[in-house]
């Protein structure tokens, strides 16, 4: 898959920038990518949002719907590297404009649902279309562009990654009260419409004429097959009972399809993962941060969702609990920028570390809830993590792709990107079994539905701060690697962060065979 750093593009002047036709070729690119990557960020964390309205109206009880959240990401997984190889081989504008339309279809198609499962299923597609969006868009967006062009193109793409994922549930919970949980999907059908239009005349189709032209489709499908049974006996597990036929069944089919996946990849011309990454140590590390956080915030935003819209507890609106997870999101914004300069200062390995600790005492604040709390208790929790989320996702963003040479940034920006699907798959999953496995067992021993409820966020919220507590570990084994700058566009990479990596002036400097700090 094509990279920022490593990219040029067609028609540039010898100063970097463009003229003519390929000057309104970039700004139609910059558009598009940018709007459409606004509304597949927005889309992704509204959801949780629009799930209790979602099970009101379909029958379908909260539990099961996470998987509306759950599949999306599972997908996505499978398919963010897989389709920024088909943008290579086959043409990025083909492509993007392919990802955009099945992001239409399954707009429409959830929007006409009257099942829970129905919604699921068109989130599964929903899934693919939209890490193709973002994979082939930042590739598109890359080629468009050269020099001091192609960082701010690329900047403005990740704030506007950063601001759509900021402003979803906000916008979720505006639609639904305005329209009903429909309105997400058909306001985003409608826009990635638009999307599809600006770049048909002025954009022109780019393609790596010398890629190889063999896709790891078994890869990715084999990534999904390792991951859906494994999800599947999590979340199942309890029902089904944990040593079921159902449940060792589909653990022992995750595995294998594992250890398929592994052999598949040593054997492909062009592997989806390249296993020889996995010697690196800061990649390793980064990577499983990565996962980590987006994990847990994820996790998070299911169930806070869940609690505050809940009558026995908060009994919030739609609109009410997207405006109380404001304060969450304009404080994992606000830290963004000063995170690269800090990370300068005290060292990548020690602010993962700091952002990672932080985290893991909101989430133990978070676990010590009681059902009288009002929204007003959970405000200092809530900021506490996603400041702690903010300062640990810009330097484990920066370090993978700063830590490999030149020709390895590519691959190591999916595999980065990968681990945020499937952080994000699991830890929903996870969350979502402890909170209904907890709130069953308090109910069955005779506890008020606002005791059980308050249990059950409170178990999940212990779960998370243990995650975020492994991330405090794997930021001291990680190992020392080079730090970015701290310049406005290592700003904009790491307010994007917890949505995708992109390069920074660490990567640049790799590239150009610095040396680690």
């Amino acid at each position: 898959m094509s990279s920022p750093s490593s990219t040029g593009s067609s028609g540039p002047d010898t100063t970097g920038g463009l003229t003519g036709s390929a000057a309104a070729s970039a700004r139609g690119v910059l558009a598009a990518t940018c709007l459409s990557t606004f509304v597949v960020n927005a889309n992704t964390s509204a959801v949780s949002i629009l799930l209790p309205a979602i099970s009101a109206d379909t029958g379908m009880d909260v539990t099961t719907l996470q998987w509306a959240v759950t599949g999306y990401s599972l997908v996505g997984a499978a398919v963010i590297v897989t389709s920024g190889s088909l943008g290579d081989v086959f043409g990025r504008k083909r492509v993007f404009q392919l990802g955009l339309l099945l992001f239409i279809v399954s707009c429409v198609f959830i929007g006409l649902s009257s099942s829970g499962g129905a919604v699921i299923a068109g989130r599964f597609v929903q899934g693919a279309a939209g890490a193709t969006i973002l994979a082939c868009g930042l590739s598109l967006l890359s080629v468009a562009n050269s020099g001091q062009e192609q960082l701010r193109a690329v900047s403005l793409w990740g704030a506007a990654a950063a601001v759509g994922a900021a402003a979803g549930p906000l916008l979720g919970g505006v639609l639904v009260e305005v329209t009903g949980w429909q309105g997400l999907f058909w306001v985003g059908a409608a826009i990635a419409a638009v999307c599809m239009v600006l770049p048909w005349k002025t954009v022109t189709e780019s393609k790596d004429d010398n890629r190889p032209r063999d896709i790891d489709f078994a890869g990715s499908a084999l990534i999904a097959l390792t991951l859906g049974p494994l999800i599947l006996a999590l979340s199942k597990g309890s029902g089904w009972g944990r040593v079921s036929p159902a449940t060792i069944g589909c653990r022992a089919v995750g595995v294998a399809a594992g250890f398929a996946f592994v052999v598949v990849e040593k054997r492909v011309a062009v592997p989806m993962l390249d296993l020889g990454l996995l010697h690196n140590r800061v990649l390793v590390g980064s990577t499983v941060a990565i996962l980590i956080g987006a994990g847990t915030i994820n996790g998070l935003m299911y169930l806070v969702s869940l609690y505050f819209q809940d009558p026995a507890t908060l009994g919030f609106s739609p609109l009410q609990a997207g405006l109380a997870t404001l304060p969450a999101t304009v404080g994992l914004v606000a830290v963004a920028p000063l995170v690269p300069r800090l990370a300068k200062r005290l060292g990548g390995r020690q602010v993962i570390g700091i952002g990672f600790l932080v985290t893991a005492i909101g989430f133990a604040a978070v676990g010590l809830v009681e059902s009288s709390w009002a929204y007003s208790a959970f405000v200092l929790p809530l900021v506490a993590i996603a400041v702690g989320m903010g300062l640990s996702n810009g330097p484990s963003s920066s370090a993978s792709t700063a830590c490999v040479p030149a020709e390895q940034v590519g691959s190591a920006s999916g595999v980065s990107n990968m681990a945020r699907y499937v952080g994000a798959a699991v830890a929903t999953a996870l969350a979502a079994t402890i909170y209904g496995s907890v709130i069953a067992d308090r109910t069955a021993q005779g506890a008020s539905a606002a005791d059980a409820l308050a249990a059950g966020l409170g178990t999940a919220a212990w779960v998370m701060a243990a995650f975020s507590a492994a991330g405090v570990v794997m930021a001291v084994i990680m190992g020392r690697h080079p730090a970015a700058t701290g310049t406005l566009d290592d700003s904009a990479s790491a307010a994007a962060a917890h949505t995708h990596t992109l390069p920074t002036s660490a990567t640049a400097r790799v590239a150009a065979g610095a040396g680690t700090e």
